[in-house]
């Protein structure tokens, strides 16, 4: 791919060097577009959202939320297992939070962002 030349030259040899062997790495780009598929679930965003707030089991989430407690952990699972949210045992109980990561800081803060920019009456 370094022998790649573009149909029309502006100029841009040395960035579009860095470009180009970062944009091979499709595995990068998998793991982005895995966590974003993550939140393109209505239920998964509000229940990550309220984990940024606070650590909750999944019997108050569903309370919280107005869902069955099997319909909460179906939404947990995946966003545990893309690290954005982690668990802790207590007992019987497991308790729920965002975990403590740039990448889980800063997808709550779009969210936050996001929200104030679409929803006026916020």
């Amino acid at each position: 791919m370094s022998d790649l030349k573009l149909p029309h030259y502006h100029g841009e040899e040395q960035e579009f060097s860095m470009i180009q062997e970062q944009i091979s790495r499709v595995d990068y780009f998998q793991i982005v577009a895995d966590i974003f598929k993550q939140l393109g679930d209505t239920t998964r965003i509000r229940i990550f959202w309220l984990l940024c707030h606070c650590e909750e089991c999944v019997i108050n989430i569903s309370a919280i939320l107005e869902m069955s407690s099997p319909a909460v952990s179906h939404h947990l699972r995946p966003l545990k297992n893309s690290g954005l949210i982690v668990c802790r045992r207590k007992g019987k109980e497991v308790y729920y939070r965002a975990a403590d990561t740039f990448q889980s800081q800063l997808l709550h803060q779009m969210i936050e962002q996001v929200m104030e920019i679409a929803c006026p009456e916020l």
